[in-house]
């Protein structure tokens, strides 16, 4: 049960290639549509169009919050505090970066992208306080 905790892990790393993907087809077409120039773009990435802009701002997000959920599954595995509890956990912030990656893509309303960033966020918390508490259970 205990490797189970690395779907999740490769579910979210799948989203970030996903969206670097995206977010380089939409540049080349950008420049080959005239829209930027390398030369515009070079210091200043607000010269995308602005559906290049939330892709990579989606993009750019993944190394964010997701970053501490990595690190949270890595560390309930070495410790070996991968439960059913754990995965239903992280199978629900994959889930909740997924809406919140579809939202910013899309309508990019801030008050539903901050919802699903705040479920993503309770979600690590509540990680983080069982791992505590499971390493201050075990002595560790």
């Amino acid at each position: 049960m205990a490797t189970a905790i690395f779907y999740p892990i490769f579910a979210q790393v799948i989203l970030t290639f996903g969206l670097l993907l995206w977010m380089g087809l939409l540049r080349r077409d950008a420049l080959r549509a005239g829209e930027t120039t390398y030369a515009e773009m070079a210091l200043d990435d607000s010269r995308w169009p602005p559906g290049a802009r939330k892709v990579a701002n989606c993009y750019r997000n993944q190394f964010e919050l997701p970053v501490v959920f990595y690190v949270l599954c890595l560390v309930a595995f070495e410790i070996g505090a991968v439960g059913t509890l754990m995965l239903v956990l992280a199978w629900a912030f994959v889930a909740s970066r997924l809406v919140h990656a579809y939202i910013h893509t899309t309508s990019n309303r801030v008050d539903q992208r901050g919802a699903a960033f705040a479920v993503g966020f309770l979600i690590v918390l509540i990680m983080t306080v069982l791992l505590l508490g499971h390493l201050l259970l075990a002595g560790l």
